[in-house]
């Protein structure tokens, strides 16, 4: 069914199509409303402007928040060059502007150098530690720090459409964690010698989870509202469908539950075996019980985390 209710309790991810104005806390306050559920948190922050994938973890979901396999974003980001702002995206204030032409051949042949592994300075508008304070609290104060390379990768980079005599257009991105957008848009106009600045950004993918599998904040409510809420939900166990499978029997689940690995030798592993990692943990009867780690040089199945229970 993709749900379960424990409970009072809620369980499961809504992987929702954020909509433009909101912030990720917003859509979680409003989800939390939605579910009477307490426990709901997100996975990774979207700027108000920003729309699209936004996995929300309801119950004992939210436990595995710190847990989830690194599986990158892609993105559908609107641009516009000849023009800086200080936020980096439309909604700050213009701060430089210039008139130099860019030519499509020249903007394909600059975004070359952008793909594969790259280093990016987190911009001043953004939830960056530095001294203890959050960068955008400085920004605000308009003071300004030197931050920190940060590395990056870019495994996609395309342009999707570019109107030269505008200079605006729309990428493509497939990107690690921590990526920035809007910088990536204004270190692509400097190697240009030219501005830029992000004017749209569509987040198409997250946590293994695309827009596809997204739904709206409208359809929730309109779910809610007939009591059926849980349509949209999926099972905690989502969250890990990248990692392999282990199914043990009663005995190993009521050890592994109470934090204890498992010999090797004695579970019926998939085959060909998993590589050493993270594993999804299922009990006889294929319930989900949460994650292991399979460690071949000790010959063993190493406790994780236990996703099942309140």
């Amino acid at each position: 069914m993709g749900w379960e209710r424990s409970g009072s309790v809620i369980n499961g991810v809504i992987v929702l199509d954020k909509p433009a104005g909101f912030t990720s806390f917003d859509a979680v306050a409003v989800v939390r409303g939605l579910a009477r559920e307490r426990k709901v948190g997100h996975t990774g922050t979207l700027d108000p402007m920003a729309t699209g994938v936004l996995p929300l973890l309801l119950g004992r979901a939210a436990k595995a928040n710190s847990l989830m396999p690194e599986t990158g974003k892609a993105y559908r980001a609107g641009f516009r060059l000849g023009e800086r702002r200080d936020t980096g995206d439309c909604t700050g204030q213009v701060v430089g502007t210039d008139g130099s032409p860019v030519s499509r051949a020249q903007l394909e042949a600059a975004l070359e150098g952008f793909r594969g592994d790259i280093w990016q300075e987190p911009p001043m508008y953004s939830a960056v530690s530095v001294g203890g304070k959050r960068l955008y609290q400085l920004a605000r104060q308009g003071i300004t720090v030197d931050r920190e390379l940060r590395p990056v990768a870019i495994h996609a980079l395309q342009l999707l459409s570019y109107d030269p005599q505008a200079r605006e257009g729309e990428l493509m991105v497939s990107c690690s964690k921590g990526t920035y957008i809007r910088v990536l848009i204004e270190d692509i106009a400097q190697s240009l010698g030219t501005l830029g600045v992000m004017t749209a950004l569509r987040r198409t993918a997250a946590c293994g989870f695309t827009l596809e599998d997204a739904v709206t904040l409208d359809s929730l409510r309109e779910l809610a509202a007939q009591g059926d809420l849980a349509a949209a939900l999926r099972p905690v166990d989502s969250l890990f469908a990248a990692c392999p499978r282990v199914q043990v029997s009663a005995a190993q689940a009521a050890r592994f539950t109470n934090g204890g690995w498992l010999d090797l030798a004695r579970l019926r592993l998939p085959r060909p075996a998993p590589e050493d990692g993270p594993c999804r943990v299922y009990g006889p009867d294929g319930a989900f019980l949460g994650l292991g780690c399979l460690n071949g040089a000790g010959a063993r199945l190493d406790f994780v985390k236990l996703l099942a229970g309140e």
